[in-house]
C-alpha cells in the first residue's frame, strides 16, 4: 500500500564505495530509540533544498552528496524541525544522530 510519497523507502542499506562517493547519513532518535516518522532533508550551504528522503525503520538516512559544507533538516512529527551541519568528503561517511 502506497503512503502517498513518491520518494523510496528511507534508511541505511547496500554497500557504498566511500573512495568514490561523498555521503552523508545517519539516524534520527528520540529518547535514545529510532524515529521512523518523518524526513531528512538536505540543504547546500545557501540553504537551498537539494534533495529529501522518508527516514527508515532504524531512523537512518543517506544522501550521496558532492563533498563541502551541507545542512540536513529533520521534520518530525508534531512540528519538529531540528538542523545539523555536516561535511561530506571522499574517504568516509559523514556520520550524524539527530536527537529530537
Amino acid at each position: 500500500m502506497s503512503d502517498g510519497c513518491g520518494a523510496p523507502a528511507g534508511g541505511v542499506t547496500g554497500t557504498v564505495d566511500y573512495d568514490t562517493q561523498a555521503v552523508v547519513q545517519g539516524r534520527v532518535v528520540k529518547d535514545g530509540a529510532p524515529v521512523t516518522t518523518g524526513y531528512a532533508r538536505l540543504l547546500n550551504p545557501d540553504g537551498d533544498f537539494t534533495a529529501e528522503v522518508p527516514l527508515g525503520e532504524d531512523g537512518g538516512f543517506r544522501f550521496f552528496a558532492a563533498p563541502g559544507s551541507w545542512t540536513v533538516r529533520v521534520l518530525a512529527p508534531g512540528g519538529v524541525t531540528v538542523d545539523t551541519g555536516a561535511e561530506a568528503a571522499y574517504g568516509g561517511p559523514a556520520n550524524l544522530e539527530v536527537a529530537i
